[in-house]
């Protein structure tokens, strides 16, 4: 297990590097400037790129980024008052991180029961009224979910807060209808994988061999066909739990959360390099890292995936 650990630690590592290589060329490219002030002459804005190094050759930028991130110093900020990107994300991803983990909890355990009880009862009421949720929750998109909930319980019923509210008691309140809109998506993507996957476990022969021995229904299912079926069910949550733990971009900014979404708009609206990099970099680097626990998920559920990888 240590040596299958190790390879994917490398292979991690190693993808991370050409993320962030790849991302930092890429942003060299990109049109216009951090300094679009009219009211900034042109020395003024030459003196800017000198003092930030970004009139220095492409080969020194690069070096001196990497480099840098090494030492996790992203720079500073150039809308926000040179501040230190750093900062900026560690008081930012709190908020999304706490709207992102609600929706994860909610919408896995929603949609596991809802595929299981799908898969258990195939062809029978229960099971299409989970396909059509699962559907529905894939169709809709979250701004738009977000924005019909926000009118209706926001605007209309007045039940709960229209934005994020930081004022205390009300916080958790503010989160509901983003964390609803986010989990939608979970949920309906979870129930279709646990669904389709529990039926073809239960059609195996090591399931059929365990009726055969006498155990019970209950017994068959949640110790032999549930704990197989969960394989496709981690693979999709690796990056989903990413994605929802930095919290949906567009789902913040209707709803006004303070969260990295948000903040990365409003990067690249106002071409703010050091943010957008830093951000992208975060991103990256938890995106490798679920990827990485999914792999290790996979050797303690499956071990035969463990052996084919070298873990024994």
């Amino acid at each position: 297990m240590a040596k299958y650990i190790a390879q994917r630690v490398v292979y991690m590592l190693i993808t991370l590097f050409l993320i962030v290589s790849i991302t930092f060329l890429l942003l060299q490219f990109m049109p216009g400037s951090p300094f679009k002030d009219e009211k900034l002459t042109d020395e003024q804005k030459e003196i800017l790129n000198e003092k930030y190094g970004l009139s220095d050759p492409l080969p020194v930028k690069y070096l001196r980024y990497m480099g840098n991130v090494v030492r996790l110093d992203f720079g500073v900020s150039f809308k926000y008052s040179n501040k230190p990107v750093a900062d900026m994300i560690s008081e930012r991803v709190v908020n999304s991180a706490r709207i992102g983990i609600q929706a994860l909890i909610f919408g896995t355990f929603v949609g596991i029961m809802l595929g299981i009880i799908a898969a258990l009862n195939r062809n029978s009421f229960w099971d299409h009224v989970t396909t059509v949720i699962a559907v529905m929750g894939v169709s809709i998109p979250g701004f738009v979910l977000g924005a019909l909930i926000q009118q209706y319980f926001g605007v209309t019923l007045k039940i709960l807060p229209v934005v994020y509210d930081k004022a205390p008691g009300r916080m958790m309140l503010s989160t509901i209808m983003p964390t609803f809109a986010l989990s939608v998506f979970v949920i309906s993507s979870i129930a279709r994988f646990m669904r389709t996957e529990l039926i073809e476990v239960l059609g195996t022969d090591y399931v059929l061999l365990a009726q055969a021995k006498g155990l019970s229904k209950p017994v068959v299912i949640w110790k032999h066909a549930i704990r197989n079926a969960l394989i496709p069910v981690i693979t999709i949550m690796g990056p989903m739990t990413v994605s929802l733990l930095v919290g949906g971009t567009v789902i913040e900014r209707i709803f006004g959360v303070p969260g990295l979404g948000n903040m990365m708009v409003t990067a690249i609206q106002t071409n703010d390099y050091f943010v957008i990099l830093a951000e992208a970099t975060f991103f990256s680097t938890l995106f490798v890292t679920a990827i990485l626990v999914v792999d290790i998920l996979y050797g303690v559920v499956d071990p035969r995936i463990r052996v084919a990888g070298g873990g024994e």
